[in-house]
């Protein structure tokens, strides 16, 4: 079983929706493949958090009543059988369709906690690793490969509605690798990379108000760091040890705090 194949089988393994055969095949690959074992870790994380911590809504009468007759009315339609967006139409789809547009018409959308609360940045830090491990996979560090400042910077422009501050740290001992684009918190975002050794430092930026000091904790095997400064929101997460990346977090920080 190659990377491809176990990652498409990650979702329902968590949800014990394999077959045994399968199961095997998967823990087999997991044992060999720190890449995705690390993944199915964070992606086992962020079920259990959803499943703690998520509102639950429970469809209304009237909503119950709508799908099941235009499921119905659709199942007796001489028209059912035609394709719609090049996608088979079937009623499970359009169960939940139809659901989805009357929980965004309504207000209804699942919500954590609101933006800026404790469980809205216990989501963010779960996207922050599954980040970490995106980026460790062959092709996925770096869209531009450089230890320029004067050309990683650049590359940002008109790619993102803001300029992220990129910062040189390898006086320091933590060299700049490049950056990429990645996408986190529902919106698109720069992504810096640094490397310690045989570490690599991801660190994801994205314009934000407020100045916060760092906050540090450690989830999945990794080490995570979080705060704010000029205009911007800072996400750290490394295997670095957590002197070493403490150590960069400050740097990382006193340059940024300079630069501005």
């Amino acid at each position: 079983m190659d990377c491809t194949h176990a990652q498409a089988l990650l979702s329902p393994y968590i949800d014990g929706e394999l077959a045994v055969d399968q199961v095997a095949a998967l823990e087999q690959h997991l044992e060999i493949c720190p890449e995705c074992r690390a993944l199915c870790d964070a992606e086992r994380s962020m079920s259990t958090f959803l499943r703690a911590e998520g509102e639950r809504f429970t469809a209304p009468i009237h909503l119950k009543a709508l799908i099941r007759s235009t499921i119905e009315r659709k199942a007796r339609s001489p028209f059912a059988d035609l394709r719609f967006l090049f996608v088979g139409w079937n009623p499970v789809a359009l169960a939940a369709s139809l659901l989805l547009v009357v929980a965004v018409s309504s207000g209804a959308t699942l919500q954590l906690m609101g933006a800026g609360g404790a469980g809205h940045e216990a989501m963010v830090a779960q996207e922050v690793v599954a980040g970490q491990i995106r980026s460790l996979l062959p092709g996925h560090l770096t869209d531009v490969a450089s230890s320029e400042q004067r050309t990683v910077k650049p590359w940002f422009g008109g790619k993102l509605n803001f300029s992220p501050p990129v910062i040189d740290l390898a006086s320091a001992g933590f060299p700049l690798a490049g950056g990429r684009l990645d996408y986190l918190d529902n919106r698109t975002v720069a992504a810096l990379v640094y490397r310690r050794a045989q570490h690599v430092i991801n660190v994801f930026v994205w314009p934000e108000g407020g100045d916060q000091q760092p906050r540090f904790e450690a989830q999945s095997g990794y080490n995570l760091a979080y705060y704010k400064h000029g205009g911007m929101e800072f996400w750290a997460v490394s295997d670095l040890n957590a002197a070493e990346f403490k150590e960069f977090i400050d740097h990382l920080r006193t340059a940024s705090e300079s630069a501005t």
